[in-house]
């Protein structure tokens, strides 16, 4: 059933969820959609019930896009489809498409989908998970093994129970490696995860207090990214991030062999001589097995040297050289999520708007420090850290108090970040705090000068990039 430079068809579809087996040619999928506005010709709708929208209300936009299937939990009465009920005893190949094909529940059927596809390819896959750093360890670990080898990754940010299947489902006969971003928002996730791709490599980026709110206690968020190692095969590869005792306790939690990095001289890949050149990048020495390597990579922040070394330890282990290794890691052109543009009036705009928790806002907060100009913090509220929200707050009140002139905060969270920076040294005449992102912009544009450094960062729903927009209409 495999096409060896194909995706899957129709029949692919039907095997994974009945006892269907195609006796000739099937219709090829052109791609797998969650949304109808994203169907093109030969595609496959998948449709979810989100809490105010019902995604059955959409199939018959999705059929005049050109999608070939709908997946849905009922059927869709009044419509002249082809419609195959896979919860019946006999499953029989559609006279015609569009066709409408009936499951119990379309998120399994999704995840059986691609654990049906999946199965049928020898790659080799490696997870990533962690509390921070997990998509650009992705990007750079795929540029690198990309150096030798074919390899499929994870796009955007599809590391949950959808994006995951719909990745497996990219799969093709001629991919060598898969890099796997695994998120999770409760225990039991990222094993399913696993399920789905089997990894034979797993890479833990570090643990911190993301998801705290959710999950109660850093030891269930310990618990359940470990998932991960626990899924890996005897002959697989545990990447441990040295210098977080949190993942390292995982080592004792896997049968697959240990490597770790970190910036310990006990770990196996490990990184001194470190140097932010600001804009420019950020240098270092590598040494593993005795040898000494200098590198310059173009990530932003002395913190990208753990994502470097996540990405040359899964080369090693994959056996490439280290030309190759250092090409990869060179190769990254863009910063993510941390992007850097002009800001209003001659100043540089540090847009970090994606989210934020302890760990990255520190991370964010050095960046800053490293860069020459007046330093403008713009900072909103931290999401979901429990019990640990005030102390965070706090922490990163003390660090903006040794790096930036000025401070705004956005949301009553972040009101701690102020008064802890004023407490520890911050001009009060320089921290201000407000309710909402779009009461930040007139401040800003009171206060921005030539040569200002403006980092912006908060937590997805803080939406603090509504001030990055605002400020691009600034003269």
């Amino acid at each position: 059933m495999k096409h060896e430079k194909g995706g899957p068809t129709l029949g692919h579809i039907l095997a994974a969820l009945t006892d269907y087996r195609p006796t000739h040619e099937e219709p090829a999928v052109s791609t797998f959609v969650v949304d109808s506005r994203q169907a093109i010709a030969g595609s496959v709708f998948i449709v979810f019930h989100g809490k105010h929208v019902d995604g059955h209300e959409f199939v018959a936009d999705a059929f005049g896009r050109g999608a070939m299937a709908a997946l849905v939990e009922r059927p869709i009465p009044g419509q002249a489809w082809a419609t195959i009920d896979t919860r019946t005893s006999q499953v029989t190949r559609p006279e015609r498409l569009p066709v409408v094909i009936v499951v119990d529940n379309t998120l399994r059927a999704l995840q059986q989908i691609a654990a049906h596809w999946r199965v049928q390819f020898d790659v080799r896959v490696i997870g990533i998970t962690g509390s921070v750093g997990k998509t650009s360890t992705k990007e750079l670990t795929a540029a690198v093994l990309s150096q030798r080898y074919r390899t499929l990754k994870s796009e955007g940010n599809k590391n949950n129970e959808i994006g995951v299947p719909l990745t497996l489902l990219n799969m093709r006969a001629y991919h060598e490696r898969a890099v796997i971003e695994m998120g999770m928002y409760a225990q039991g996730e990222i094993d399913l995860l696993c399920d789905l791709a089997r990894p034979v490599v797993g890479v833990v980026t570090m643990i911190g207090p993301a998801h705290l709110e959710r999950l109660g206690s850093i030891e269930a968020i310990i618990a359940a990214k470990q998932e991960l190692v626990m899924a890996l095969p005897e002959d697989g590869t545990a990447i441990l991030n040295m210098d977080d005792q949190r993942v390292m306790g995982m080592a004792a939690h896997t049968r697959a062999h240990i490597f770790t990095y970190g910036l310990n001289n006990d770990a196996d890949l490990w990184a001194d001589e470190i140097e932010s050149m600001g804009l420019d990048g950020v240098h270092f020495t590598l040494h593993h097995r005795g040898e000494t390597l200098n590198v310059r990579v173009p990530l932003l922040g002395r913190h990208s040297v753990h994502t470097a070394l996540r990405a040359a330890a899964v080369g090693l282990v994959e056996g490439l050289d280290w030309n190759d290794i250092i090409t990869g890691l060179g190769a990254m052109t863009s910063q993510l999520r941390l992007v850097v543009i002009p800001g209003p009036r001659g100043s540089l705009l540090i847009d970090d708007t994606y989210n934020s928790n302890p760990d990255s806002a520190l991370a964010a907060l050095n960046l800053l420090a490293d860069l020459d100009g007046r330093r403008i913090a713009v900072l909103g509220d931290m999401l979901e850290l429990g019990d640990a929200e005030r102390q965070a707050h706090q922490m990163i009140g003390r660090r903006v108090a040794g790096v930036a002139d000025t401070l705004i905060t956005v949301g009553s969270r972040a009101r701690t970040i102020a008064r802890q920076a004023v407490s520890s040294g911050m001009a009060a005449d320089q921290a201000h705090a407000v309710d909402d992102a779009p009461d930040a912009v007139p401040l800003l544009e009171e206060i921005v000068q030539p040569g200002d450094v403006i980092l912006i960062k908060g937590s997805l729903g803080m939406k603090m990039d509504r001030i990055v927009t605002a400020l691009g209409r600034l003269d």
